[in-house]
């Protein structure tokens, strides 16, 4: 039995991913904004919720598909977009990308990826959507939206949580940039860990290949979250996001929702669904978590509107009580950059626990299938 295979849960890639990067590195991808309140929440608030299982109940070929807009899927699980996912392993982007999409859970990439949409769209052969930051400069937004296009990735996703970088203290106090600007004590933390070391050397320090050019001036070495929160759109309104949605032909999701009337509105100016996130405690420190703000959403808009959730979302349970909210599918993001920690072979052990997870608990809950879980699953 392999050393991943002795593995059995997010968490125990969470703690091989502590072992194997550098504090700095570490606590980069782990950490959240501010006093981290609302990074606690998003955990704090899915262990707190019990089920009421059913029995007697022929449970013996678990469905995990979910639909979304008419179109089924074969599990209910999508991966969130991330940036910098370099500094963990090199290519983490296309080897998450593969995992997931070799399991057919649709791969989100993010403006701030460090592949580039060509190269992604090249590299992976399954469902690819792009996620869009909306930057100051109007005319690039609609070439980044044009080359998504142009190179198939089949959902747009505007985040609309990111007026500003969010004050993450630890980025702050370790120095964590892009490019990366290695300081004595990243030197000493480079030493204590020579795999990383040698892979990022090896891989060529990581850039952000879609914005190559637009951030301006590098040298300064500013926080990841202070670079491109300078390069923000922070007066992006209604009338900006239609003019996004008549570019973009194809289906649209909006990104970091948590007021219903917020929802419902987006709904009306034409999203095609809405994806419930906190920015996973990055962004707005005290804001509510993702699971308690889905129910007030999940009847501020039609039935037929599928809604996503992220932030928190670490167990096949967590997935499963999502569903009960009103989550068609729930998205990963740290607990597949975790297991970028061991490469795509790490990505892929992280993403059969979750599933294997999700399938145990439909049976246990009494449910035949995910798509049939509701709200009277929850006691």
């Amino acid at each position: 039995m392999g050393a991943l295979a002795r593995k059995v849960s997010v968490d125990d890639f969470r703690t091989l991913a502590r072992r194997r990067l550098p504090k700095s590195i570490f606590e980069f991808v782990d950490g959240g904004a501010g006093q981290e309140l609302t990074l606690r929440a998003n955990r704090a608030d899915l262990e707190r919720i019990r089920l009421l299982p059913r029995v007697l109940t022929d449970v013996s070929r678990p469905d995990l598909t979910t639909s979304l807009w008419s179109q089924t899927f074969t599990t209910p699980l999508v991966i969130s977009p991330m940036g910098s996912c370099a500094l963990v392993w090199p290519q983490a982007d296309i080897a998450i990308a593969r995992a997931a999409t070799a399991r057919g859970i649709p791969y989100t990439l993010s403006t701030m990826s460090t592949t580039s949409i060509e190269r992604m769209a090249r590299a992976v052969q399954g469902p690819l959507w792009f996620q869009l930051y909306v930057l100051r400069e109007f005319d690039f937004n609609r070439e980044l939206v044009r080359r998504a296009e142009e190179f198939g990735y089949s959902t747009l996703v505007v985040t609309v949580d990111l007026q500003a970088g969010g004050k993450r203290e630890k980025d702050l106090r370790n120095g964590i940039s892009i490019p990366l600007r290695p300081s004595p004590r990243h030197l000493w933390e480079g030493m204590l860990h020579p795999g990383w070391s040698l892979r990022l050397l090896r891989g060529g320090l990581p850039q952000f290949e879609n914005v190559r050019g637009y951030l301006g001036d590098t040298s300064a070495g500013l926080t990841i979250a202070a670079r491109v929160g300078g390069n923000l759109h922070a007066g992006f309104d209604w009338d900006d996001f239609r003019r996004i949605r008549d570019w973009w032909k194809g289906r649209l999701l909006v990104k970091g929702v948590l007021h219903p009337a917020d929802a419902a509105g987006l709904v009306a100016a034409g999203a095609d669904g809405i994806w419930v996130s906190n920015h996973g405690g990055r962004q707005l420190d005290s804001a509510i978590s993702s699971i308690d703000a889905l129910p007030a959403i999940r009847q501020a808009v039609a039935a037929e509107v599928p809604i996503l959730i992220d932030s928190g979302i670490r167990t096949g349970m967590d997935v499963i009580k999502a569903r009960a909210r009103g989550a068609a599918a729930s998205a990963i993001g740290r607990a597949a950059l975790f297991g970028a920690a061991a490469g795509e072979a790490g990505v892929a052990r992280v993403l059969d626990i979750l599933l294997d997870d999700i399938a145990n608990g439909v049976k246990l809950a009494g449910t035949p299938a995910f798509s049939q879980i509701g709200p009277d699953l929850i006691a």
